[in-house]
């Protein structure tokens, strides 16, 4: 709640906001359980919740406020930890980790943001009730890479529809120039493992010279290694973006490309198919998995591939159209209310045991 919204902090916040439902339902007995959320002094989102409350405790902030004083204001109750982190001091919690990466892909990361989550993570599994994850490939390298036992972690499929109910704002499409033009849309941080240099690449082995690229997220993150994006007339570099803008660019796009070396879950990929874009994905880690055959697949080692699917569904109409199919019946298995509901199950479960 102190920064940007990309995947890990929408994760957070739809969990917490459907756990609010699901008391509002009366599916959650509020009379029996007590929620808070403890925040610290520095937070700025601001949720609208009817049940649950949020405090502001400590003085500190960041990994200071969560290894140093999170510890002592959760004291008398069981500590959810929905970010990947959660303090060493705190013996009676529940901790999500989204994906392996910081071990599997680690020349991605500097070496002070690496070493702190990989001495985390030899930890935490000893201080942690239950571990909690996005998808059986992360539950796997999990698994690999850390001391977790396999009946300790779970996987919780996230959920989708955070933007249906979202309003297009089409500003964003005049203020770029893209009403007009046919453009693919690629969606993420600036990670290199989301290989964005993969789509640069393969745009000079596409026929199509007309076609833009449309770039959203953050343009610098200090925690990732440098990233070469070549410099070009074709490439759109938006930055962050609304939701309700987020909305029109999916909507608008003549497809979505997701060439990702690594991913836990990829969200991304089903916003695009909420807002009927068909979409373009690479054949790794857990994108089989969470798509099934409601994307067309690429390697993403391989750029030529990649033009080929993306021509491959630009000049294919009824590709496009049963893609779209397709992908809007791919996000009705995934539920943000079911997802906070699994949790809310492993809290009984660490709570009854």
């Amino acid at each position: 709640m102190t920064q940007t919204i990309t995947g890990v902090q929408r994760y957070a916040i739809e969990v917490t906001k459907n756990l609010d439902h699901l008391i509002s339902k009366r599916t959650i007995n509020n009379e029996q359980y007590n929620f808070i959320i403890l925040v610290p002094k520095n937070s700025q989102y601001k949720l609208h919740l009817e049940n649950i409350e949020i405090k502001a405790v400590g003085k500190l902030k960041g990994h200071l406020w969560e290894q140093m004083e999170l510890p002592f204001f959760s004291s008398n109750g069981l500590l959810v930890n929905l970010c990947n982190t959660a303090p060493i001091f705190s013996g009676y919690q529940i901790l999500t980790i989204h994906d392996a990466s910081v071990s599997a892909n680690k020349n991605n990361y500097s070496f002070l943001f690496k070493f702190w989550y990989q001495f985390l993570y030899r930890i935490l599994p000893f201080r942690t009730q239950k571990i909690m994850t996005d998808s059986n490939f992360s539950k796997d390298e999990l698994i690999k890479y850390y001391p977790i036992k396999e009946e300790k972690i779970k996987t919780i499929y996230l959920g989708t529809e955070h933007l249906k109910a979202v309003k297009s704002n089409n500003e964003m499409l005049k203020k770029f120039n893209l009403g007009n033009i046919s453009y693919i849309l690629a969606v993420s941080n600036m990670n290199p493992n989301k290989n964005f240099s993969g789509i640069i690449t393969a745009l000079s082995h596409m026929k199509n010279q007309d076609i833009q690229v449309v770039i959203v997220g953050p343009k610098d993150n200090p925690i990732y290694s440098e990233v070469d994006l070549h410099s070009s007339t074709r490439i759109n570099l938006v930055g962050y973006v609304s939701d309700e803008e987020l909305s029109a660019l999916y909507k608008n796009a003549t497809c979505f490309v997701y060439p990702s070396f690594y991913e836990g879950f990829g969200l991304p990929p089903l916003e695009a198919m909420v807002n009927g874009c068909p979409v373009i994905v690479s054949n790794k880690a857990s994108l089989p998995e969470v798509l099934g055959d409601a994307a067309i697949y690429c390697d993403p080692y391989e750029p030529k591939d990649i033009a080929e699917k993306i021509e491959q569904v630009l000049n294919d109409e009824n590709l496009r159209n049963e893609l779209k199919i397709k992908g809007l019946e791919r996000v009705n298995m995934y539920s943000w209310e079911r997802c906070a509901l699994e949790i809310f199950k492993v809290m009984m479960e660490v709570m009854d045991s």
